[in-house]
């Protein structure tokens, strides 16, 4: 049996399998802890500072360690990095479900964030370097379907642990599944890393750039809570400022870079990175808001708010690994114009919405949202990876990746400040608390919508058809 396993044909479809699985714990825990948080505060006794730092702490040592995950992925060997980010992953969930305290919870779901930041540029790295190029989008497609399955039932599953058995329990869960997937991991998963000349860990370049980006993600966290104008926030986006340009220079005088910056001037690999930080920027504020939107206006339960998403989540699992088979004939460029045209579409369709709206005026908007998102992410990727040497695999990942959760930041942010100042004026106008958050929310589905359609003139303008690296030595056909 384990001979079949490890023959070369099945096993890349098991490593596939393998990085799947653990792909789907890191996403779920992107939004599973959502609905359950009342329950948590109810329990802890904590108020609401804590509650949301127990979301906040995940997301800001995820996008911060990212691109740092990605290098170390490359340096010290891909399935290593993936195993051990398992590892604090699992370890750190037992202590979220164990934790006796609001300030205990914090600090696990910060270590969380750890461990998926060395997984996640990982499971993109081993694909790369397990697939062959004519195969890749195939794979990656099917990546994308997880990862969006997850992110989408995540509200689901954690209303209905929540509800039936305990919020701990949605941390509990991440135990067995952790292990096994070490256990698997070690079988299926055949160890690669950047072998080319002069390797060596960039220290300065992890550190300053981990700095830039705790001081952009931690201000746009915080932004609305301080006001985008205060010091505190001006402080911390001129620090990322400052960061980011250090960071830069830092790197072209380096021996051997963290990030080789040439990259971008590749159009493809630009081009691919701006419209992974569009299409979060657009969409993560919305499934945020449209949350809040049916449980306070069309009085949907948790168990129900979660639930609504399902229709988005079955297009995007259909249609991923078609549009990963396409980009793989194709290319990506007019499959990432056609589903971020799509995702506008979607969202303008979302903005109509009113106070009597029911599931089947949701439906329209929940299908084309599904279908334009399935046909840009798959391709998006495809093309972020194959501008880049297979080598530098893990760095591109984990580039791509902090492009995709500083994108879901920043949109929550700036959607959350449009949606309170439309809010506001149109209550000072004498309108409803009902009628004055319907405001703010179709203002804010139009501004996601013009940066949906913006992310669509990008993939024009920017990402063209070429020959990956490995499809050149081979005599490939361009995807």
């Amino acid at each position: 049996m384990r001979a079949r396993i490890l023959a070369p044909e099945n096993r890349k479809w098991w490593t596939l399998g393998a990085v799947a699985f653990a792909l789907f714990m890191i996403m779920l825990d992107n939004t599973v802890v959502n609905v359950a948080l009342p329950s948590i505060q109810r329990d802890l006794g904590i108020g609401l500072s804590e509650l949301e730092w127990t979301v906040n702490a995940y997301v800001l040592t995820f996008a911060v360690l990212l691109l740092s995950g990605g290098k170390l992925a490359d340096r010290f060997g891909r399935r290593r990095v993936f195993v051990a980010g398992l590892a604090v992953f699992a370890a750190s969930s037992l202590a979220c479900g164990l934790a006796p305290n609001g300030e205990i919870l914090i600090a696990a779901r910060a270590v969380q964030g750890i461990g998926a930041a060395l997984m996640l540029p990982a499971t993109l790295s081993i694909i790369s370097a397990t697939f062959p190029a004519r195969e890749r989008g195939l794979a990656l497609g099917i990546w994308a379907g997880v990862s969006a399955m997850a992110l989408a039932i995540g509200p689901l599953v954690g209303g209905l642990l929540s509800e039936r058995a305990s919020w701990s329990w949605i941390f509990f869960i991440n135990v067995p599944v952790g292990a096994l997937g070490i256990v698997v991991a070690r079988i299926v998963i055949k160890e690669s890393r950047d072998t080319s000349a002069g390797q060596r860990l960039d220290l300065p370049g992890l550190v300053v750039s981990a700095a830039a980006l705790f001081a952009l993600v931690f201000g746009l966290i915080e932004a609305n809570a301080y006001g985008w104008t205060s010091t505190t926030i001006l402080l911390l986006f001129g620090g990322a400022a400052a960061g980011l340009a250090a960071f830069v220079w830092l790197e072209l005088r380096q021996r051997a870079p963290m990030l080789d910056v040439s990259l971008f001037s590749n159009g493809t690999f630009a081009g691919a990175n701006l419209v992974a930080l569009l299409v979060t920027f657009s969409m993560f504020g919305v499934f945020f808001f449209m949350s809040l939107y049916v449980q306070q206006i069309l009085g949907y339960s948790p168990v129900q708010a979660g639930a609504i998403f399902l229709p988005m989540t079955i297009m995007i699992i259909l249609v991923a690994p078609v549009a990963g088979k396409l980009s793989d004939r194709l290319g990506s460029r007019w499959l990432m114009t056609a589903g971020m045209t799509l995702t506008g579409v979607s969202l303008l369709l979302f903005s109509r919405l009113g106070l009597g709206s029911g599931f089947w005026d949701l439906l329209p908007g929940l299908a084309v949202g599904g279908l334009g998102m399935a046909t840009t992410m798959t391709p998006m990727t495809a093309a972020a990876l194959g501008a880049v040497p297979v080598e530098k695999a893990g760095v591109g990942s984990g580039v791509l990746n902090t492009f995709r959760q500083v994108g879901g930041a920043l949109g929550i942010a700036v959607m959350g400040a449009i949606l309170t100042a439309r809010q506001t004026d149109a209550l000072a106008g004498g309108k409803s608390r009902p009628e004055a958050f319907l405001d703010g929310f179709s203002t804010t589905l139009e501004v996601a919508s013009a940066i949906a359609f913006s992310a669509a003139v990008v993939a024009v303008l920017l990402v063209r058809k070429g020959h990956h690296a490995e499809r050149a030595a081979l005599g490939e056909a361009p995807a």
